[in-house]
């Protein structure tokens, strides 16, 4: 982890709440699929936020002759980096708590079960 970890992460989760998307879906295999993602033209952010969170997938893409780069993360995924982002997070709070409700409904107090990188991947 690296020394910057928490204020990378207050740094993430505003980029988050402006630019990034939170959607979900029903899959008949899955049940609900839900899917986080957040693109800009600066691949260095972009990196920044995928070495970060060490989850999900960095694609870049051609938009108008202008390179975009694009996170995307999808399933428990999300309940991890919602978990991760969640004490930071103003204006997607409500989405947020939708995924970690729907991974674990027995999450009552957030604050308490703020999770680390390294406890999550054990």
């Amino acid at each position: 982890m690296n020394s910057n970890f928490k204020l990378d992460l207050a740094y993430i989760a505003g980029l988050f709440d402006s630019k990034g998307k939170i959607s979900n879906s029903k899959s008949s295999i899955l049940g609900k699929v839900w899917k986080m993602e957040i693109s800009m033209t600066d691949k260095n952010v972009m990196e920044l936020i995928h070495e970060t969170l060490q989850c999900g997938q960095l694609q870049e893409k051609k938009i108008a002759n202008k390179k975009h780069w694009r996170w995307v993360c999808s399933n428990q995924s999300c309940f991890f980096v919602a978990r991760l982002l969640w004490p930071h997070i103003l204006i997607k709070l409500h989405k947020l708590e939708q995924i970690i409700d729907h991974y674990d409904p027995g999450l009552q107090d957030l604050k308490d079960n703020v999770v680390e990188l390294d406890s999550f991947r054990k």
